[in-house]
């Protein structure tokens, strides 16, 4: 098997985990007690850089790398991502890391709370607000979901490193195709059930985006309330939801070398959120939402509670793909084919937050 880095960020610190053969080690916790919203991990260098949005309850949220696999970790000495005073507001969490593609080798993008865009051009030692889209129109009408104002979804285009899109709790999906110069609203087709208006330009508690390893303008949405595709890079969108036992939920991700290919966990409902049916499964779908199968050999078969929240939910870059998931009773299960079976790698963790993986040459 490949060699494979695995990333847990918790309530109460970081974990990592290492496959060498078929084998696993996991350590930590790394930051102990902070609370870890965000991991990014960035290939793009000679050596793998680690990044990491921490939130210490005494000294505030910050960002952290390693460039050593979590031996060693850096704070820069001045904030990496801070509002502008000229903004009036200031950094609750970072709620992603995104490292850009090779086209923009040293680009890193973090996605906030309060909800804004920050850009880094030195492999996140450093970041700037993105203006246009804080300053957007419709901003002012922008809304916390129950969890916060978060953007916590950033894509960039593998074809055009000027094309971005990322989404909002609770303000929707919105995209760029110069940079971020400007932006627009990309929710057409999506619901917002607890809205007047159920199809409003804006406003749409979008949980999570993931892309499509195929077709780079297929992607797939996770509401709050409904599964979606978009065939058109997020202009129009379709329910796809059809086929799951319910299609609440937050997290969503996508197979790295597999066209119409993607992953969900599905939750009973906003005013119950445990898994759908009480039932620990994760669901794939084959051909682009069409249809959907649950995924649960090697997950408890009993009755169970665990949430799995939008990053807890990842996959790797191997082929066949590990997928792996964290929830919120401190589990974290691995699945090295595809998610045809599972092997649980750790119990009674922190809650977990987010969960990151790659294939290490």
């Amino acid at each position: 098997m490949t060699d494979v880095l695995l990333t847990a960020g918790t309530r109460k610190g970081l974990f990592i985990g290492r496959r060498r053969g078929g084998t696993w080690e996991l350590t930590g916790p790394h930051f102990n007690a902070q609370a870890i919203y965000s991991v990014g991990i960035d290939t793009r260098g000679d050596s793998p850089r680690l990044l990491v949005g921490g939130d210490s309850a005494h000294w505030g949220p910050s960002v952290f790398h390693s460039d050593d696999l979590g031996e060693s970790w850096v704070e820069p000495q001045q904030p990496a991502v801070k509002f502008p005073k000229s903004t009036g507001a200031s950094l609750e969490r970072v709620w992603q890391l995104h490292p850009a593609g090779p086209e923009a080798p040293d680009v890193v993008y973090a996605g906030t709370e309060p909800a804004a865009l920050f850009r880094s051009e030195d492999r996140g030692e450093s970041f700037e607000l993105v203006r246009p889209l804080w300053e957007h129109p419709t901003r002012s009408r922008w809304e916390p979901g129950g969890g916060g104002e978060g953007l916590h979804t950033v894509l960039t285009d593998p074809r055009d490193a000027k094309a971005v899109t990322v989404a909002v709790s609770t303000a929707g999906v919105f995209r760029t195709k110069d940079g971020g110069a400007t932006w627009a609203p990309s929710n057409k087709g999506v619901s917002a059930v607890f809205l007047p208006d159920p199809d409003p330009e804006f406003g749409q508690c979008v949980h999570k985006v993931t892309r499509d390893a195929a077709d780079p303008d297929r992607l797939y949405l996770q509401n709050h309330w409904g599964v979606f595709r978009s065939d058109d890079g997020g202009g129009h969108w379709s329910d796809i939801g059809a086929g799951l036992p319910s299609d609440f939920g937050f997290a969503a991700a996508a197979h790295p070398h597999r066209g119409d290919t993607a992953y969900v966990f599905p939750i009973n409902a906003d005013a119950d959120r445990v898994p759908a049916e009480h039932r620990c499964r994760v669901f794939r779908t084959t051909d682009a939402g069409r249809t959907w199968e649950p995924l649960t050999a090697g997950l408890p078969d009993g009755a169970h509670y665990g949430t799995v929240l939008r990053d807890a939910l990842c996959t790797d870059d191997s082929d066949p793909a590990g997928v792996y998931f964290g929830n919120r009773n401190g589990e974290l299960y691995a699945s090295a084919d595809d998610g045809d079976t599972w092997q649980q790698l750790a119990s009674h963790l922190p809650d977990v937050l987010c969960v990151r993986a790659v294939v290490l040459d």
